[in-house]
């Protein structure tokens, strides 16, 4: 009920507040803002510009630019190629659906399949899968992969009991 009273006092004398309004005069825009004139050609700031600055110029003479000849680094890129193949070994890991292909990978590197296929191998059998082993398996530093051994342990879940009894825990099912 209050709604249509408001709304009947809203509208009363609609039109005739509408066309008061229009009929008042517009108030003026805000003047803009003035933009200077771009410089002539024949003006002092042309002139300011073609003028030779000696500091500058003294910079200038102080860098010193090598260069090689580009003939010989395009021979070296020609023959890079083949000292690369030496460096590279196929990799031991299938993976089906591998989207970039990689077919060789460098000496001294592993692809992920290769790094979790060599963790779980030697995590389930460490007798026959020594560090010794995976390292000449993979062409790898004996150091770095001892290391790797030792500090990453791929699927090992370690479940830490709670210090108090009344703390939630995670049940068996």
């Amino acid at each position: 009920m209050g709604g249509r009273i408001a709304r009947l006092f809203r509208n009363f004398n609609l039109e005739n507040r509408v066309f008061r309004e229009l009929s008042k005069e517009k108030p003026t825009a805000a003047p803009r803002h003035a933009v200077p004139e771009p410089p002539l050609p024949g003006s002092d700031v042309s002139e300011s510009v073609r003028q030779k600055n000696e500091p500058l110029h003294e910079l200038l003479r102080s860098v010193y630019v090598e260069s090689t000849d580009p003939a010989a680094t395009a021979e070296a890129l020609k023959e890079a190629p083949e000292a690369l193949q030496s460096e590279r070994r196929p990799t031991r890991v299938h993976i089906p659906g591998y989207a970039y292909g990689l077919t060789n990978v460098p000496k001294g590197k592993l692809t992920i399949a290769e790094a979790v296929k060599a963790l779980g191998s030697h995590q389930h059998q460490p007798q026959t899968w020594t560090p010794e082993k995976i390292a000449q398996e993979y062409f790898l530093d004996f150091k770095d992969t001892k290391a790797a051994l030792e500090f990453f342990v791929p699927f090992k879940v370690e479940i830490i009991p709670p210090k108090t009894r009344t703390a939630n825990q995670i049940k068996a099912s």
